[in-house]
């Protein structure tokens, strides 16, 4: 099996609703992408895939979609008023955890046709989620 990896950083905000620890409160992260990328076969490149297409596939879907954007819950009671001030929000159907986020990348990489075998999200330095698929 090949596999690369492709390193993508980026900024993003979050609160955690139904959660007692400091994360219920609005607070931002310097985060650190890792999307694993796997293959039994090199294609006629020698690759698996080009580094240079997971960045124009994922990295331009992190920057436009994730970065600088604060991140919540569906029924988070924070959405109406950034409605109202067009502020940049994105919503996810769960709580915007480290484990859901790198689940969200994933899922995105799979869409566009990735062989994605895991996606690990950083959030600080020394703590990170990872999602593999089925």
């Amino acid at each position: 099996m090949y596999t690369v990896t492709k390193e993508i950083y980026f900024c993003y905000g979050h609160r955690l609703l139904n959660y007692e620890g400091a994360c219920r409160y609005l607070h931002g992260h310097n985060g650190k992408v890792e999307v694993e990328l796997g293959s039994e076969k090199l294609d006629g490149r020698g690759m698996v895939v080009d580094f240079s297409e997971i960045r124009n596939l994922i990295k331009d879907w992190i920057d436009q979609t994730l970065d600088h954007t604060m991140l919540l819950r569906r029924d988070d009671p924070l959405i109406p008023a950034l409605q109202e001030k067009r502020e940049r929000f994105y919503v996810m159907e769960d709580n915007p955890t480290a484990e859901s986020i790198a689940k969200l990348i994933y899922d995105y990489a799979r869409s566009k046709k990735l062989p994605v075998m895991r996606v690990t999200l950083w959030e600080t330095a020394s703590s990170f989620a990872t999602y593999r698929g089925q």
